[in-house]
């Protein structure tokens, strides 16, 4: 077990070490989650930015039950809260939440509860906590931890549509002497900084693992008839979980209408339903399998449903950031899974609007414009796209061969002399202008800026005349995608040579540009994950037990109303099926299995392994 930090008191080591092994049912921490630990145990506050899958709910309630007293998360959706308490009691934790889902007399029993120092983890949404009363009373209780949950909120909610987002900021000061943890899988380099320097005054322990999921496939292509192209690629899928993403509430009844027909169990989700109806669409999906969600981004953020096999986009997400998420979706159980987004000019029109019609400050806009136009350089890329997602939010990586540029390569056109001339009107305009601006000064456009900062002087305006607009936003948008220009979304937007950029200008490395995007699906090399090779290792009687297995959890959880893998995870089912425990010690053995389930489920899942029912 890999708790032996000297930084941790002796007590503090066991107590880990027990809860792991015994609440749990681990053996190890994964990478990250020991650092982020260990941090909140000795007092500092922390900034986990993890991947989807990678434990981060690990990293504040196994500190909740090591220190003690009450810990409050705040959680962005009542959904997220529901299904996290839910897990937590199946694992023999006291957790509640107080919400308006439930009614005032269930809320002031969990109050009562928190009050008498019965539950470990209080959930709370941020308009919840951010009261004067709800903030006096729990200053009045035995608090040792705050863990804010899907913390990039902060940064991109808070300061245009949940201003309680914004206001955690005010915790730090509110709770002096303890530990605030702020958890997200979807954080640029500005935004870390941005929740750095509100929550924690940029004092905090920063923990990224990095942004990788390799078991998604990435595919993206123009729109060419998007109703066949959506048609198309559900059919591949038929009988899978999966989501399909639309821009508008009416569209998502269409494309939902439209893929019933085709014969597929196919449900729309908006924000325009009414509450019980989302309620019973969202339950269908979560427990039953080869459901089909269309649905618009008010479906998504706490879905933690691990089987999901695709996500299709018919529209271009708001930014990297969201899309993002929203493919994160997929293949939490870490078996392959399928994406894809299909985009056109008018989606880059329409999101164009969105952004300027947002009632927010102009400082804003400009960010969201400056993070849209990554996310098209990302659509445009001519190298792998996986490099290009994981460069923008600050890792790197080798070429994947999962996604459709690795496996499908086109043809490619030498583009030095282009770049060149990019490169030199970036310089020369003191790399703090956009994309427009620049093909202006290529193209030799006079207006009112080119005239007022005297551009029209310099020696390369002009020097792209013979070049259409669009092509040379193209060519701009691909050096971004190949790390030749970068965004600077922070500062002012502007584009800015980077260290391959400037190497280009002395005459080394290359850079080549796609004339055409339109591409094909295709099938792609899948990374295995620890849930794959534990599949993938089970004998043909394994396998069959795989699934009685998983037909007994999917009872057990539609009793309970909860999804499939707060019971166990796939994970775990496939180690039952490949130890095949005979009793109750045995049993405990199992990968994710803690005393409490161990305690309550044991029994159930021995009898359906026909190993013997030797069980408390």
């Amino acid at each position: 077990m890999n708790i032996a930090s000297p930084t941790l008191s002796q007590t503090h080591r066991e107590a880990l070490s027990s809860n792991l092994a015994e609440v749990f049912g681990f053996t190890e921490l994964r990478p990250g989650q020991t650092e982020a630990i260990e941090a909140l145990l000795g007092g500092r506050h922390v900034l986990a930015v993890m991947p989807t899958g990678a434990g981060k709910s690990l990293c504040y309630q196994l500190p909740a039950l090591v220190l003690g007293g009450l810990t409050v998360v705040v959680s962005p959706l009542l959904a997220l809260m529901r299904d996290q308490v839910a897990a937590l009691r199946l694992n023999g934790i006291a957790a509640g939440s107080i919400n308006s889902d439930q009614s005032r007399e269930d809320n002031v029993a969990v109050w009562r509860q928190a009050q008498a120092g019965e539950i470990r983890l209080l959930y709370l949404s941020p308009e919840r906590l951010m009261t004067e009363a709800m903030l006096n009373a729990l200053a009045k209780l035995d608090l040792r931890l705050i863990a804010i949950d899907e913390a990039h909120c902060i940064s991109q909610w808070g300061p245009a549509f949940r201003p309680e987002y914004e206001a955690l900021a005010g915790l730090r000061d509110r709770f002096p002497g303890v530990p605030i943890i702020g958890l997200t899988a979807t954080a640029d380099p500005a935004t870390r900084a941005d929740i750095e320097a509100k929550v924690f005054a940029g004092k905090a322990v920063s923990v990224v693992t990095g942004f990788d999921r390799p078991n998604l496939s990435l595919s993206v292509t123009l729109k060419d008839h998007w109703k066949k192209q959506t048609v198309a690629f559900v059919k591949a899928r038929k009988g899978q979980s999966g989501i399909v993403y639309c821009l508008s509430r009416k569209k998502t009844e269409e494309v939902a209408a439209l893929l019933r027909e085709e014969g597929h169990a196919a449900l729309a989700f908006h924000a325009g339903m009414e509450s019980a109806v989302k309620q019973q669409v969202q339950d269908r999906f979560m427990t039953e399998p080869g459901i089909v969600m269309v649905a618009t981004v008010a479906f998504g953020m706490g879905i933690d449903k691990p089987d999901i096999r695709y996500v299709l986009h018919t529209d271009l997400p708001a930014s990297p950031e969201a899309y993002y998420q929203e493919i994160g979706r997929a293949g939490r159980d870490g078996l392959p899974a399928d994406t894809m987004l299909l985009y056109g000019l008018d989606d880059i029109r329409m999101r164009r609007v969105f952004i300027e019609q947002e009632e927010s400050a102009a400082e804003r806009k400009r960010r969201e414009h400056k993070r849209l136009d990554a996310l098209i350089a990302y659509c445009e890329a001519p190298e792998c796209r996986r490099r290009m997602l994981l460069r923008y939010f600050g890792d790197e990586s080798a070429p994947c061969g999962n996604c459709d540029v690795c496996l499908d390569p086109v043809e490619t056109l030498d583009g030095i002399k282009e770049a060149r001339l990019v490169l030199e009107a970036v310089m020369r305009t003191g790399q703090k202008f956009g994309a427009a601006h620049i093909v202006n000064v290529l193209r030799g456009n006079k207006n009112e800026k080119t005239a007022s900062f005297r551009h029209e002087g310099l020696s390369g305006f002009g020097a792209g005349a013979d070049r259409p607009q669009g092509e040379w936003q193209g060519v701009i948008r691909q050096m971004v995608a190949a790390g030749l220009l970068d965004i600077d979304i922070a500062g002012f937007g502007g584009l800015r040579a980077t260290p391959a950029g400037q190497a280009l200008m002395r005459g080394e490395g290359s850079f080549r540009y796609r004339p055409d995007r339109l591409g094909k699906e295709r099938k792609g090399r899948r990374e295995k994950s620890a849930a794959a090779q534990a599949v993938d290792n089970l004998d043909a009687a394994g396998g069959e037990l795989l699934q009685r297995l998983k037909a007994l959890r999917l009872t057990l959880a539609k009793a309970r109303g909860v999804p499939a893998y707060v019971i166990f995870s796939d994970r775990t089912l496939a180690d039952m099926a490949a130890r095949r425990p005979r009793n109750a010690d045995e049993f405990a053995e199992v990968f994710g299995v803690g005393e409490a389930k161990r305690r309550d489920f044991g029994r159930l899942f021995l009898q359906v392994i026909g190993s013997g029912s030797e069980s408390d």
